[in-house]
């Protein structure tokens, strides 16, 4: 937080101006893809932290943002089976606590 803050207030001197006067110089702002906001929105959900929660949802439209939680759950759910030795079907019922189908 302290560093985009100090990014905002970031100042140089022109050229040609006095060194006494900085001038005000805006941030570049960083843009984030997909899937860095899908990671951002659920590892934020997990903990429970709803400014970051608020945050990576603003970083892209919320069909972008659904479609890389979507895309973030399938792996997840794939990699989960892999290291279980278990269907993606029966990995997912029991991380919802749904009965084996």
């Amino acid at each position: 937080m302290f560093d985009r803050l100090r990014k905002i207030w970031r100042t140089e001197t022109a050229e040609g101006q006095d060194a006494q006067r900085p001038v005000k110089r805006r941030p570049e702002k960083r843009t984030h893809n997909v899937f860095e906001a899908a990671a951002a929105y659920v590892s934020a959900c997990a903990e429970d932290d709803q400014d970051q929660i608020d945050e990576a949802a603003a970083w892209v439209s919320p069909e972008a943002l659904s479609f890389g939680v979507n895309e973030l759950a399938c792996r997840a759910v794939i990699a989960l089976a892999r290291e279980r030795d278990e269907s993606p079907h029966a990995v997912a019922r029991t991380l919802l606590g749904l009965p084996a189908a």
